[in-house]
């Protein structure tokens, strides 16, 4: 069990020290002393996972509180959302079903776990931080509980402590701030799909597409990062701290060694409502183009606007047996990003029934925006085409409470870091009319928020 590193004191008046910052990044060692309430036991006596919430005035930022990279979770926005550390629990489903066992186990854990919840926000109480394999072989995925989350929405901050036997009254914890590890260098090379592969791979699926097999299909390859084994492993903080800094507009998340910052949000379930933003169809910067000129291309563009159809039509299709109303704009917008610009709708639904997060993102996955359309032969294609596991890449992240509320994006900008080594990920969506050149071209644009970060990181170094 971990106490957060916060200062300030709580709306209960239990006492939390104050810390301190060297340079961008903090280096606290924190007390944190609490009365809790007897740990709950179940009908069988044994002890249950407790979780407590309550709030804190802090405002420190959500980013700076993680004592550590090794187990960082995060999924924050604009200076709100939740990051975590520790775990009180953890689920790998896979294959096939594995958004229906997701669902299956985070439903039994959350009704059997002991809850007290000072707040009542969507976020408090038990959260799973969740990140889901994009295909079904082999699809391991992972949800993790945290030991610890700060949450923070609406000028309100809060933390919950989960676990247990460390709720009994007088208990006392307290968790040291590691420094955040900078490389000094960083390698790249190819990865599974080299750049000259994922051309070919391109150039492939325009054939088929012109041949009709499919309407659009998205792919994507991925290069290699590697930083000095002797300085340790990466530390995914200082990935956060650089995506988010460089990214503004998207969502900076880390679940399990996934790091990355996404525009994209698959499904956010909030009581009845659900929404999503459908991104696709691109353009990024051109030398003599300024970027209002690019947005009219792009709108203008009949390319883009189909494959952004396809991508919209896929997220609505799936969503609408679920919703008693359902708001689909006919028109896109223009989301501007530092490295690209995209075609964006944003759509909301009522919901009927009770269905959890995890139940709708199970029927939306994966949409045509990562995908292509048909869903069933696109993801034959995507499998054949780029030989590589994608792993978590393109697949739901986000959270999800003990309610079924929660927010997912699609795992984009992003790198899966194992040690001193890391797999980023970049592609973009191929229709009967697209250029291998340009699309090579694309990716590499949307390559650039991850690559970047890493940049930054040996600039600290």
């Amino acid at each position: 069990m971990f106490s957060p590193p916060l200062s300030g004191s709580s709306q209960s008046g239990r006492s939390l020290s104050a810390s301190s910052a060297v340079g961008s990044y903090a280096r606290r060692v924190t007390t944190v002393s609490s009365q809790h309430p007897v740990v709950a036991r179940d009908e069988h006596n044994s002890p249950r996972l407790h979780a407590h919430t309550r709030v804190i005035e802090s405002s420190a930022d959500l980013l700076e509180l993680l004592p550590r990279g090794d187990d960082a979770l995060a999924w924050v926005r604009h200076g709100e959302g939740l990051v975590g550390w520790g775990a009180a629990a953890r689920f790998a489903p896979s294959g096939p079903g594995r958004f229906a066992q997701a669902a299956d186990w985070w439903r039994d854990f959350a009704a059997n776990a002991a809850v007290t919840d000072e707040v009542r926000m969507a976020g408090t109480g038990p959260v799973a931080f969740v990140s889901m394999a994009f295909a079904d072989q082999p699809g391991h995925s992972t949800l993790v509980v945290p030991e610890v989350v700060v949450g923070r929405r609406d000028g309100v901050t809060w933390v919950t402590e989960i676990g247990v036997g460390t709720h009994q009254r007088g208990s006392r914890t307290a968790v040291a701030m590691q420094p955040i590890r900078t490389p000094s260098t960083v390698r790249y090379a190819e990865g599974e799909l080299s750049v000259t592969g994922y051309r070919t791979a391109v150039a492939e699926a325009v054939r088929r597409l012109r041949a009709g097999e499919l309407r659009k299909v998205v792919l994507a390859h991925d290069l290699v990062a590697t930083t000095p084994a002797e300085e340790g492993p990466l530390d995914s903080r200082g990935l956060l701290h650089a995506l988010a800094g460089g990214n503004p507009n998207c969502w900076v998340f880390a679940v399990d060694g996934l790091v990355g910052a996404t525009p994209e949000m698959l499904l956010r379930r909030r009581g009845t409502e659900v929404t999503a933003r459908v991104l696709a169809g691109t353009v990024w910067p051109r030398a003599g183009i300024d970027e209002d000129a690019l947005a009219a291309s792009l709108l203008g563009s009949a390319k883009n606007q189909e494959e952004h159809r396809y991508a919209v039509e896929s997220v609505a299709d799936a969503i609408r047996p679920f919703c008693a109303a359902l708001d689909v704009p006919g028109e896109a917008t223009i989301l501007r990003l530092r490295n690209v610009l995209h075609l964006a709708t944003d759509i909301t639904g009522t919901l009927t029934g009770d269905p959890s997060l995890l139940e709708l993102t199970g029927a939306t996955h994966p949409p045509a925006a990562v995908g292509g359309t048909p869903r069933k032969a696109a993801v034959a294609l995507i499998t054949e085409l780029e030989g590589m596991d994608r792993g978590r890449y393109a697949g739901p992240v986000g959270w999800i409470d003990r309610s079924g509320n929660g927010e997912f994006g699609i795992a984009l900008r992003c790198a899966q870091v194992n040690g001193n080594t890391a797999r980023l990920y970049a592609g973009g969506g191929i229709m009967p009319d697209s250029d291998p050149d340009s699309e090579v071209l694309e990716a590499r644009a949307k390559m650039i928020p991850i690559r970047d970060a890493f940049e930054q990181l040996t600039d600290l170094g």
